[in-house]
């Protein structure tokens, strides 16, 4: 941050995320990924009230000098979260400005740049590591989901996320798995009914599940009740559920399951699928394929950020120099005694 930025408000913020993303949680995320790294308390109502604490920027570089910096991709992926990096450095200075060089989505090649960023230097370099830590999880997320969508292409088989989520990070987890190709369950416990073992057991069977959520819920809720046996289907098929979770099924129970259910209810796949199983899961002929891994254990993505001076900036070491490249922001800065005459680039 600048000596004294002015604070961003939150419509400013939010502007620049997508609808999926313009959630008062996910701000909160935001502020809180800011302000463990700038308060001793990690405390985000501090971070518009008390000055940063970015020790290092401040005593390294001048409040005015400026930077620009490529986000470039270290390995091949598919890359997301690049609107939460650019509502992150406005909410750390609005003078800051990312601008993405790729669709939320788009496959990358390693060197590639992503997005490129630019503002006051102390301000850009306190957000590198929390954009950085977003766009990278993110992007990991998607990778790993595309690669799921891409073994089951063949097949008319979707594949969904799970409720398997960092804490806290719910709807941006799910938003990767949207960009990498999935397709989301239930966000939470809210929205759907999903009964599953525990629900069963304590009901004293599926059929009797299933009863108390009709009475008690009629149609207002989409359901789904877990089975592991093809008897278990038959009494969940009786009471007309949306969806059947089939758990732990080997794969001539699932074929058997999808005989059976004959379109009554789309089935689910579930349990320990992988990737290098996952396609003959997809050919038993089930409908919805739920991962937790897409989102549980994806390794983050390797991104990271290259900063120096602007090219035409007078205090650029490389000012004299012209270029035919557009964009090249990692030329170190001259100190301000040194700056040097603006030269015009043809």
């Amino acid at each position: 941050m600048t000596d004294s930025p002015a604070a961003p408000a939150v419509s400013d913020v939010q502007a620049v995320l997508p609808e999926a993303l313009r959630h008062p949680a996910v701000l909160r995320l935001l502020r809180l990924s800011v302000a463990e790294d700038v308060h001793p308390r990690g405390d985000e109502a501090a971070i518009e009230t008390a000055p940063p604490r970015d020790v290092t920027s401040a005593a390294t570089l001048a409040p005015d000098t400026p930077l620009e910096g490529r986000l470039v991709a270290k390995e091949a992926g598919i890359v997301a979260g690049l609107p939460l990096a650019r509502a992150l450095f406005r909410l750390v200075d609005p003078a800051l400005s990312l601008a993405p060089a790729v669709e939320e989505g788009a496959r990358v090649e390693a060197g590639h740049t992503v997005a490129t960023v630019a503002g006051p230097g102390p301000a850009l370099l306190t957000a590198e590591r929390p954009a950085l830590n977003f766009v990278g999880r993110l992007s990991g997320i998607a990778t790993r989901t595309r690669r799921f969508v891409e073994a089951v292409a063949h097949t008319d088989a979707h594949i969904l996320d799970t409720r398997k989520t960092l804490p806290g990070h719910r709807r941006p987890d799910k938003y990767a798995v949207r960009q990498g190709g999935g397709r989301n369950h239930r966000m939470g416990l809210h929205d759907m009914v999903l009964i599953k073992d525990n629900h069963i057991d304590g009901a004293g069977g599926v059929g009797e599940a299933l009863r108390r959520v009709r009475e008690t819920h009629g149609d207002d809720f989409p359901v789904e009740v877990e089975v592991s046996r093809l008897g278990e289907l038959e009494t969940a098929l009786a009471f007309a559920p949306e969806y059947v979770l089939l758990d732990n099924m080997d794969l001539d129970t699932m074929r058997r399951a999808v005989q059976h259910t004959d379109g009554r209810a789309l089935l689910e796949a579930s349990g320990g699928i992988a990737l290098d199983t996952v396609a003959a899961v997809a050919e038993t002929g089930v409908d919805r394929i739920s991962v937790g891994a897409l989102t549980h254990s994806a390794p983050v993505l390797d991104i990271s950020m290259r900063a120096g001076c602007p090219r035409n900036h007078p205090r650029s070491r490389a000012s004299a120099t012209p270029s035919r490249d557009p964009f090249l922001p990692t030329q170190p800065c001259l100190p301000p005694s040194m700056t040097l005459p603006t030269t015009t680039h043809l």
